[in-house]
């Protein structure tokens, strides 16, 4: 059983070591399960005035998450939990809002995403085939502390984990929030690979939320894996810290990070282990798949087919997290976990289970 752990402490400030392996309980503020700061006025001033106000005086503007704007549709607001989305306001938004709220936010980059300076939000835009903005989805970006609590006893093991999950779960926020302690509880050399700046804040200073975290800028995302490569050539880290890990190169490029003994902290899209091991592109990461053809005694002593799959290789990320909810998770040892399913069996996993609710359960 694990011991229960100290309360998370406000950003910036040191908390004391971390040991052991089975309950937890954390400090949970609403929603979000930890201490939250967030910077929203700065991403609603982008916004037409009424529009501004209108979130302002919004009973539940601490669960935003997004806000989308599209030519010619009603503006529409989207919250933690909710399916849906609520319009905020009747009248539909005009080519001139949309070129007002583009020149406050600045240019775009290359993936058409752009953040505000010293912030944590991202703006991402749709352009017409002509290329003109037609619509923009703000994200609010949060700076929230507590949700290591769930995986502290894995960062002792200093091994490279993996957190998969679909969009908006929670991933990137989970990815500073680690980045902070790596650097300032454990005292590791840390280094961001930080494609579109999600990590770290728009702007050339990082956020006071990775810490003492270094933050490497990517000039174009396909230079991604490069980017990596350089990172550990050039700047000695200890453990490297990569969103969004989505081509062939980029999963190569882990994999020599990892063979250098570095450990590696990644997200991937996808939401259970079995989608990452069905993706020829990404399944490197844990290991890889091959089809292997036995002998007629050897299958049948396994009582299987002759062709089978198996895996090829040690996994990239020895520990992977299904991250099903924001404060739902499911904890794999990828090597047993991948056996079991290409062996068409169930895999054991370790659970943890609504940090929200202040419980861990293991099951093993």
């Amino acid at each position: 059983m694990l011991p229960l752990l100290p309360a998370p402490s406000p950003l910036r400030r040191r908390r004391g070591a971390w040991a052991g392996a089975a309950r937890c309980a954390v400090e949970a503020s609403g929603a979000w399960g930890g201490i939250v700061e967030d910077d929203l006025s700065e991403l609603l001033q982008i916004l037409p005035r009424d529009l501004q106000d209108n979130l302002q005086n919004e009973p539940r503007k601490d669960q935003l998450l997004e806000i989308i704007l599209d030519l010619g549709r009603r503006p529409e607001a989207r919250f933690l939990g909710d399916s849906g989305g609520q319009y905020l306001r009747d009248s539909e938004i005009s080519q001139q809002e949309l070129e007002e709220a583009q020149q406050a936010v600045g240019e775009f980059g290359g993936d058409n995403r752009a953040g505000i300076e010293g912030t944590l939000h991202r703006i991402s835009a749709i352009r017409s085939r002509k290329g003109m903005v037609v619509g923009l989805t703000c994200r609010v970006g949060r700076a929230v502390t507590g949700h290591v609590d769930m995986v502290r006893d894995l960062l002792n093991y200093k091994e490279s984990i993996l957190f998969l999950g679909r969009p908006g779960v929670g991933k990137t926020t989970v990815m500073r929030e680690i980045a902070r302690v790596l650097a300032d509880e454990f005292q590791k050399r840390v280094v961001i690979v930080d494609t579109s700046n999600e990590i770290g804040g728009d702007g050339d200073i990082p956020h006071a939320a990775i810490g003492g975290a270094r933050r490497m800028q990517v000039p174009e995302p396909s230079m991604q894996h490069r980017v990596m490569i350089e990172a550990v050539e050039n700047h000695m880290p200890e453990v490297v810290i990569v969103d969004e890990i989505g081509t062939e190169a980029e999963a190569q490029a882990c994999r020599s990070i990892a063979e250098r003994g570095v450990m590696l902290i990644g997200t991937a899209h996808g939401e259970r282990l079995a989608n990452i091991i069905k993706n020829p592109t990404l399944s490197d990461l844990i290991g890889g798949v091959e089809t292997v053809t036995l002998g007629d005694d050897e299958a049948r002593a396994r009582r299987s087919q002759k062709s089978i799959l198996e895996r090829k290789a040690p996994p990239t990320f020895p520990f992977l997290i299904e991250m099903r909810e924001r404060h739902y998770w499911v904890t794999h040892r990828t090597e047993r976990s991948v056996d079991m399913l290409l062996n068409g069996k169930k895999p054991l996993v370790e659970m943890e289970k609504n940090m929200s609710q202040r419980e861990l359960l293991v099951m093993n």
